[in-house]
């Protein structure tokens, strides 16, 4: 498991996935990474979780990828990369899943909660998807699951122009459950997860299902994500956009 990574689980059967990587706001490793996905694949197999919380720090959920560590492992094929492993892992989990956002949430940072079954925000979370701008393409199926949750307009402002959105905005277009302070929505949210943990599993895994609807759609759209990110990763404008990221952050 990561340093990074700081994993729970509570007597109430939750899974409590904590971001501990404070000094970077929680951008993601590829350690980082593979200890999320054998969190994740951990609960699956465990008789003792029933549902699975994800947070971060104060004031930061994940600044998406370390751009630094993500350009050190593109080497490899992305099909072998820890972050594809993580996502693959992330769209197949049978557990519930519930996000507590607070502060900035970029990149996996947001397109995470689309596979949460709750997700909740602090008034100061703020949300933003730049993968364009890093000349690649949306991961994690947001490509196929935004715009069935809020419509092409708006899916296409957020993933196409990089718009940031705030609480109250994804409140609005029901990316959120709920907005709570701060100070309580880490507890708010391993309250939720743990009422969801206390019903019967049958009975919660059956409506999950039935909820999300034709799994293999997702699977599918988060491989033809995978294809073009791959082809995107290996083009000129993508090492030139990362250059000019790891400048400015040097600077």
């Amino acid at each position: 498991m990561s340093e990074h990574v700081a994993i729970q689980d509570t007597p109430e059967g939750v899974r409590l996935i904590r971001l501990d990587r404070p000094e970077k706001k929680n951008a993601l490793t590829g350690a980082m990474y593979d200890a999320l996905r054998l969190a994740l694949e951990g609960a699956d197999v465990s008789d003792a979780v029933g549902a699975i919380v994800f947070a971060g720090m104060p004031g930061a959920f994940s600044a998406g990828n370390d751009i630094a560590d993500f350009v050190a492992g593109s080497r490899k094929p992305f099909t072998e990369a820890p972050a594809l492993q993580f996502i693959r892992q992330l769209a197949r989990t049978t557990t519930p899943m519930v996000a507590a956002v607070d502060g900035i949430a970029v990149g996996i940072g947001t397109t995470l909660t689309l596979h949460c079954d709750l997700v909740y925000a602090s008034p100061a979370a703020r949300f933003r998807m730049p993968f364009v701008e890093l000349g690649l393409v949306p991961e994690a199926a947001s490509s196929y699951l935004l715009p069935r949750r809020i419509g092409l307009p708006k899916a296409t402002e957020f993933l196409l122009l990089s718009q940031p959105f705030d609480a109250d905005e994804a409140l609005r277009l029901g990316l959120v459950n709920a907005i709570a302070p701060s100070d309580l929505l880490l507890d708010h949210a391993l309250a939720q997860a743990a009422r969801i943990a206390a019903l019967p599993r049958g009975a919660v895994a059956a409506t999950r299902r039935l909820i999300r609807g034709d799994q293999a759609d997702v699977e599918a759209a988060l491989e033809a994500e995978a294809v073009a990110f791959e082809e995107r990763l290996r083009a000129p404008e993508a090492q030139e956009a990362f250059a000019r990221f790891l400048g400015r952050a040097k600077s």
